[in-house]
């Protein structure tokens, strides 16, 4: 295995309340030097959270995403505070963003977004034996709540109807971890 690179200066470059934009110099192990550029998170953390209402069903939602200006569809997703695990994380997220609570609440694994640039992580979480539970959300209008046959994920992925990326790993994640309990 190739050793990693030497980083010899790190500088800050820009910083937001929510992003720090660093450069980095690293020395690699043939002697090449390079700059790269890379937009670091203030420690946040967050949660992706697959919801199944019954075996055979997911729960997306559809909302607006300042990034692309336009609504998108994708799982129920949120940020953990401060002190709280990725379950109580996952389980309060869901309650604000469907109006459910999980009686199964599952850890699949982590998730990076363009590790190259970016340094943050995301936990997937399965959430089963959902039932109706009441909390305040966090959005700015209501999400639109989607049932979506598991059969049609492949279709909604073709169409362009599902494009985004962590919710397309997470579900992939999910099946796997069904498909191992068979």
């Amino acid at each position: 295995m190739r050793q990693l690179p030497t980083i010899l200066k790190t500088e800050l470059l820009a910083e937001s309340g929510h992003f720090q934009i660093e450069a980095l110099h690293l020395q690699f192990s043939n002697g090449q030097q390079r700059i790269y550029e890379r937009l670091r998170g203030t420690g946040y953390r967050s949660v992706l959270m697959v919801a199944l209402p019954d075996p055979e069903h997911v729960l997306l939602v559809r909302e607006y995403a300042v990034g692309v200006e336009g609504r998108v569809l994708g799982l129920p997703k949120g940020g953990a505070e401060h002190g709280e695990s990725y379950l109580q994380a996952a389980q309060r997220e869901l309650i604000e963003e469907t109006g459910l609570r999980a009686r199964r609440l599952t850890e699949l694994g982590e998730l990076t977004l363009a590790p190259g640039h970016l340094c943050h992580r995301c936990q997937v979480v399965l959430a089963e034996d959902l039932q109706p539970a009441s909390g305040d959300g966090d959005e700015p209008e209501a999400l639109e709540l989607v049932r979506v046959p598991l059969s049609e994920l492949h279709d909604l992925v073709a169409h362009g109807e599902l494009q985004e990326a962590r919710a397309i790993a997470a579900l992939f994640m999910a099946m796997g971890a069904l498909a191992r309990r068979v």
